[in-house]
């Protein structure tokens, strides 16, 4: 089984990975890792923290040379910003982060002992473990990509960043919409028998568990309510050539809970950063008297950003959901039966 565990605080010393269940015999590069982590930090309207930060990932332990050995292998990102200790006290709470929350299930009168895991500083480590997953799944052909469909209003690159400047000028923040794609995925991921076992829901829960992400559809999505069936079922065809295959694809590539042989393909919605320069009313958690969020060192936009979180999510999800079909101990093996299975249902 194929599970990952990370540990770590936004201003701490490093982040910790431990990605348990990737098969012997996967060529892992350092490298891969660090240009993943690299597309991470970028996109206009990013803030200073990504200019301090160059995260590079080392790898401690769970490969021999570059191959893995089918033990966990564990990973690990220092900071270059170790202020945790330092840094005062968060009594005030920003609307639309965990801060209050947070504060108030684990009692903490200090929200930054919140704020400080529950940064998205976490998802370099997701990041990560998500590129040793894509390695993995190009063993199978498998390619996954993004792309920004809108920010704010703006949809081309002149468009954006007029919109990021102009929210950046407010003190205010925007968010968007961004899709995410998986080529070349095998038919038969996933299962209908149970609900914690079908594809869709379990694709759609690792979106939605990126910061940020308040939206998620397959497919066609919020587009199917408005229409006749007759107008977005994809019709099935077959030739000796392609096999099972169809014209269209408003399913997303899943039907039943299961892949159905179609490119993947989730869009999802990002809220705007919830940290505002010009920030909004809140309440002192110690004194309960009424006063202004705190703010922090922000992004004014990170919806490029969570496109590539969203792309290390599906790497993980399908990865699991490779292992799980066709096995899990030697890759060599698993590759065997991946060969074998494509030549029945052809």
């Amino acid at each position: 089984m194929l599970r990952y565990l990370t540990a770590g605080e936004s201003h701490g010393k490093a982040l910790l990975a431990i990605l348990e269940g990737i098969p012997a015999g996967l060529r892992v590069k350092a490298s891969q890792i660090n240009q993943e982590l690299s597309r991470r930090q970028k996109g206009y309207g990013r803030g200073r923290r990504m200019q301090i930060e160059k995260d590079r990932a080392e790898i401690l332990c769970g490969l021999k040379g570059e191959m893995s050995l089918g033990s966990p292998i564990g990973i690990l990102i220092k900071n270059k910003d170790t202020s945790i200790e330092r840094l005062p006290a968060l009594t005030c709470p920003r609307p639309g982060h965990a801060d209050l929350s947070g504060a108030l299930k684990y009692g903490f009168s200090d929200a930054r002992n919140v704020l400080e895991r529950a940064s998205a500083r976490e998802t370099a480590a997701r990041v990560a473990m998500g590129s040793v997953c894509k390695m993995l799944l190009g063993e199978f052909r498998v390619r996954i990509f993004s792309r920004v469909l809108n920010i704010g209003a703006g949809q081309s690159s002149r468009q954006i960043i007029s919109a990021i400047d102009k929210a950046k000028k407010k003190k205010d923040t925007l968010g968007g919409n961004f899709e995410v794609r998986a080529a070349n995925v095998v038919v038969g991921l996933g299962s209908y028998v149970q609900s914690d076992r079908r594809l869709d829901g379990r694709l759609t829960q690792a979106i939605m568990s990126i910061p940020g992400i308040k939206a998620v559809q397959i497919g066609l999505g919020f587009g199917y309510a408005d229409k006749y069936g007759s107008l977005v079922h994809d019709a099935i065809y077959y030739s000796k050539s392609r096999g099972f295959y169809r014209l269209s694809n408003n399913a997303g590539g899943i039907e039943g809970g299961v892949s159905n042989g179609e490119e993947i393909v989730l869009s999802a919605c990002m809220k705007p950063i919830s940290t505002l320069f010009a920030p909004l009313d809140s309440v002192n958690i110690k004194t309960k008297q009424k006063a202004k969020a705190s703010t922090e060192r922000s992004d004014v936009c990170a919806v490029n950003s969570a496109a590539v979180i969203a792309e290390a999510a599906l790497a993980f999800e399908l990865a699991r959901a490779y292992l799980e079909k066709f096995g899990s101990d030697a890759l060599s093996d698993i590759k065997g039966a991946w060969r074998d299975y494509l030549r029945r249902i052809k």
